[in-house]
């Protein structure tokens, strides 16, 4: 058995605040967000199957990734519902419907482990997340790894 490792790298732009929070990162503001998939499987060995030798095709990958993760979050306003923010959300919201209510403060650490949550209960049973890493910038990132998980 020989088990493989294959990553895919997306973009998003989205906005936050982290309310409560003793910075700057308070205030609302936005990031250019770079999120690495990386799955881990046996690649396919049925050579009568179209996608034989891939573990699973990038362009299924893509479009697992773009309907679960970045059609929701690209170019939103990320706000905890418990913040504050409700007035000003719901005046937004009167222009855009690219406001997305979570449960926690989007954090990257927070926004991380809510797509492996997502990304894990869509995969194929044959493919696990190995990995994500979420940059917020390029030299700040929060990474997710499946062995460190509690079992």
């Amino acid at each position: 058995m020989n088990r493989v490792r294959v990553t895919r790298v997306f973009h998003f732009e989205a906005a936050h605040a982290l309310y409560g929070y003793d910075g700057k990162c308070r205030h609302i503001h936005g990031h250019g967000y770079e999120l690495h998939v990386t799955l881990l499987g046996e690649p396919l060995q049925d050579p009568s199957h179209p996608k034989q030798g891939m573990v699973m095709d990038f362009g299924d990958i893509k479009q697992c990734i773009q309907q679960h993760i970045i059609e929701q979050f690209d170019h939103a306003l990320l706000l905890c519902r418990h913040t504050p923010f409700f007035e000003l959300a719901d005046t937004l919201q009167q222009h855009t419907d690219r406001i997305v209510w979570l449960d926690y403060t989007p954090t990257c650490e927070n926004l991380v482990i809510d797509f492996a949550r997502r990304i894990r209960s869509v995969l194929p049973t044959q493919v696990q997340l190995h990995h994500l890493t979420l940059y917020e910038t390029p030299s700040s990132y929060a990474s997710w790894y499946a062995e460190d998980q509690p079992a």
